[in-house]
């Protein structure tokens, strides 16, 4: 069912790829909601991906931009503004990468260059796309930005490297600029712990199949999709949520809260 939540909204969504992303389906909710937004990737993701299929079926707009890079940043926005005739309402973060984890290189072996740019690209584009948006006013008063983050921010997961390290930031940055945008603005900030999502780029962690099934086991209501958390998404971007900020928002079917599990003890004994 569709309850017109987004109408009249416009907004910007950066980190779609293709059909099995969260920022894909986050899209065609808002645009079921009523909800108008413009696309954006980086010229390489976007020769790989299928991002102009969405923009066509969504009958939005896909702009080439490097969240890293602020220049890329500033001609988005604007772009975008002139694209709405003013301002947006909401904007999504969907963006994360490592090259220490796509190389397989573990926290006895990291090659801090790559750290950098993993701190970079998944977390401090955060702070670079809210700070060039509030030097533009870009966004309307009650406006809602979020950023998708994962429970290693809190816990230690094997394998994940310093990406760990990078939603820790990332939530960080949510508070931080979260405070200066509520008080001087009235916007909201929130970041969503996602459950393990069969996205590509979550696949792409190594032993990935392991998180899964172990998250599985230990939700009760089992591991949330990329559809449930885009539903979530939408929520939050909605005025249905106008006094929530600076939280970091569990979505993962109750696995944050459970200590162990029926499910959990089987596979143990088994």
């Amino acid at each position: 069912m569709h309850y017109n939540l987004l109408k009249g909204k416009k907004g910007l969504i950066f980190g779609a790829l293709d059909e099995k992303s969260i920022a894909w389906q986050t899209a065609q909710k808002i645009f079921s909601e009523g909800g108008q937004f413009v696309l954006t990737n980086t010229p390489i993701a976007l020769r790989m991906g299928q991002l102009q299929t969405l923009g066509k079926a969504c009958n939005a707009p896909v702009i080439s931009a490097d969240a890293t890079n602020i220049e890329d940043i500033e001609n988005l926005l604007d772009q975008t503004q002139d694209h709405f005739g003013g301002k947006i309402d909401f904007i999504l973060h969907s963006i994360g990468m490592s090259p220490n984890v796509r190389k397989g290189r573990k926290d006895d072996n990291l090659n801090y260059n790559w750290m950098l740019k993993t701190l970079d690209i998944s977390a401090l584009s955060f702070h670079k796309i809210m700070q060039v948006a509030e030097k533009k006013d870009a966004i309307n008063p009650w406006g809602s930005i979020v950023a998708l983050s994962y429970i290693a921010a809190q816990r230690t997961f094997p394998d994940y490297a310093d990406m760990a390290q990078a939603k820790a930031m990332l939530e960080s940055i949510a508070r931080s600029y979260g405070y200066r945008l509520a008080k001087n603005k009235k916007i909201r900030v929130n970041t969503i712990s996602q459950s393990p999502s069969k996205t590509t780029a979550g696949q792409g962690i190594p032993g990935f199949d392991v998180f899964f099934d172990y998250a599985q086991k230990m939700s009760p209501l089992g591991n949330a999709t990329a559809e449930d958390c885009a539903n979530y998404i939408v929520l939050l971007f909605s005025d249905l949520s106008r006094m929530v900020t600076m939280q970091n928002l569990m979505h993962d079917g109750g696995f944050s809260a459970t200590g162990i599990t029926d499910e959990l003890i089987q596979a143990i004994q088994s």
